[in-house]
């Protein structure tokens, strides 16, 4: 009996450590997190991004084009995780290789390149209609700012 007891604990603890291992993504704390490239305090909850790297290392960022710029020199993004704030729904971070994005000066982003994320292209060309602008797949964006 007691050794099917010790035998439970050891299950547990190691579900317990697996589980803590799990890289993913983490929130974002606004007002108290810096981005990671300029340093300054996320504040802007439809602006924000996030890297999370293939051994668990994750990176914030107050703008999506801090992250871009931060990523400009990445050759490898095999198991890293883009993250974005959209627009539509503030504060929770989707995949980037899924949105769309507008440049406009209509949306003002933190770091003045007018730079917002979408997670339906229907919304992103809603946006384009009321605001102006240009809309970028992620592939387009990644390679505007690798200018």
């Amino acid at each position: 009996m007691r050794l099917h007891g010790f035998y439970t604990l050891l299950a547990g603890l190691g579900t317990l450590l697996l589980f803590s291992c799990n890289a993913g993504p983490e929130p974002i704390n606004y007002a108290t997190d810096a981005c990671k490239f300029c340093r300054m305090v996320i504040i802007d909850k439809q602006h924000g991004a996030e890297i999370v790297t293939a051994k668990g290392r994750i990176y914030k960022f107050d703008a999506v084009e801090c992250m871009l710029n931060f990523s400009a020199d990445i050759k490898d993004t095999t198991g890293i995780e883009f993250l974005v704030n959209e627009y539509i729904v503030p504060g929770v971070l989707r995949d980037a290789p899924l949105a769309t994005y507008l440049i406009s000066e209509g949306i003002p982003s933190p770091m003045g390149e007018n730079l917002t994320a979408f997670t339906s292209r229907a919304d992103a060309e809603n946006a384009r209609r009321k605001f102006g602008g240009q809309l970028y797949t992620w592939t387009e964006i990644q390679a505007h700012f690798k200018r």
